[in-house]
């Protein structure tokens, strides 16, 4: 009897210590638990370079795609919503407590909550959305450079050593525009860099250069045109 009770002792043990094992193992494997968001999608959309469809859920740290005609919107709950435009690639990271966006390519609109920190960064700066209000701001790099506007709230433009506010209704920039891109092909390099005095100047020397030929024309009845003066009878 007593020698069966000591060798189901040892048992006993590994089974135990097998359980716990096995339980450690799941814990480990099991993904921490955090907000996540819904995807709504028109045309063609990937997460993570896999074709996604309405209704899947977006994790943070993920990299959403939009094609040619396509747009997608991430919901975020309390946190608010991501919206790419067509041809977009944006990387989407969010807590309990904000979302930050690294933005690769195209436009990206974010709606962000009062006490919700919102931010997108780009190669020229970072977008940084004021977390006292609710706020909707676009972000675009379609053209090379960095555009932001303000819908409602208001955003700051943060590039090197410059902030720049944009309050709502407002819009802003940083970097420089890729030339042949739709934000410098219809500048006129002819009036480029002139302010708005000297322009008034050269138009106001123009028109009275314009004047001053009328009126001598005017004064003077002789037309020589290389030949014998005509004289202009004034009874005639």
């Amino acid at each position: 009897m007593t020698s069966r009770t000591w060798s189901r002792k040892p048992i006993t043990l590994a089974l135990a210590l097998a359980i716990l094992c096995t339980y450690s193992m799941v814990a480990l494997a099991s993904p921490q638990q955090g907000p996540t968001g819904d995807l709504s999608v028109v045309g063609e959309v990937s997460v993570n370079g896999t074709s996604a469809i309405s209704g899947a859920t977006v994790f943070s740290d993920s990299t959403i795609t939009t094609g040619q005609n396509s747009s997608a919107v991430v919901s975020l709950g309390k946190l608010g919503r991501v919206e790419l435009l067509p041809n977009s690639s944006l990387k989407l990271s969010f807590t309990d407590k904000g979302l930050s966006g690294m933005l690769e390519s195209g436009r990206v609109r974010v709606s962000s909550s009062s006490g919700v920190a919102a931010s997108v960064t780009t190669k020229d700066g970072v977008a940084l959305a004021d977390a006292n209000q609710p706020n909707v701001f676009m972000v675009d790099i379609e053209c090379g450079n960095t555009v932001v506007s303000t819908q409602s709230g208001r955003v700051e433009l943060r590039a090197g050593n410059t902030v720049k506010q944009i309050a709502a209704g407002g819009q802003d920039t940083a970097g420089q525009a890729t030339p042949g891109t739709r934000c410098t092909r219809f500048q006129q390099p002819a009036m480029h860099g002139l302010s708005s005095g000297a322009l008034a100047a050269l138009l106001l020397a123009a028109g009275g250069a314009i004047a001053a030929a009328i009126i001598a024309a005017t004064r003077n009845n002789n037309f020589n045109f290389g030949g014998t003066p005509i004289v202009v009878s004034p009874t005639r």
